[in-house]
């Protein structure tokens, strides 16, 4: 039973994740189309693409918390990139006095193939909750 509440919890955190994923994906479309300006896109990219991975980073605190298994998300897990992700994290939700701090640059500059790992990473678990029983929803 504990489980299953721990895995309706986490579900809650990947949903709000996710949900900034897809606002960020608007603003980028919306900036493909030309409708919005590029300082106002450059500033809710930002803001979406930032809450969106370090809510991300919360599902993997849980997942591993919660001694959570899937193959295929055991391996993502297992990259350097999780690392700089959680330090992304803290730069997001804590005050920096450096705009561009260290935490926000590594992960672009240090991680590898990061928009595809963080991508595939966010529809594997996307994948993973649908999987589940309906009793743990």
């Amino acid at each position: 039973m504990a489980e299953k509440k721990g895995i309706h919890t986490l579900h809650r955190y990947y949903i709000w994740a996710n949900r900034m994923r897809v606002h960020f994906d608007e603003v980028l479309q919306q900036r493909m189309a030309a409708k919005i300006e590029k300082g106002r896109m450059e500033v809710e990219s930002m803001l979406y693409m930032s809450y969106w991975y370090a809510g991300l980073y919360v599902v993997i605190e849980g997942w591993k918390a919660l001694k959570l298994s899937d193959q295929v998300i055991d391996r993502l897990l297992h990259s350097g990139n999780v690392a700089l992700l959680k330090r992304y994290r803290n730069g997001t939700f804590h005050f920096q006095k450096t705009y561009y701090d260290a935490r926000f640059i590594e992960l672009i500059e240090k991680g590898q193939n990061v928009v595809e790992w963080i991508r595939t990473l966010n529809s594997e678990l996307g994948r993973w909750f649908l999987a589940q029983p309906s009793g743990t929803k």
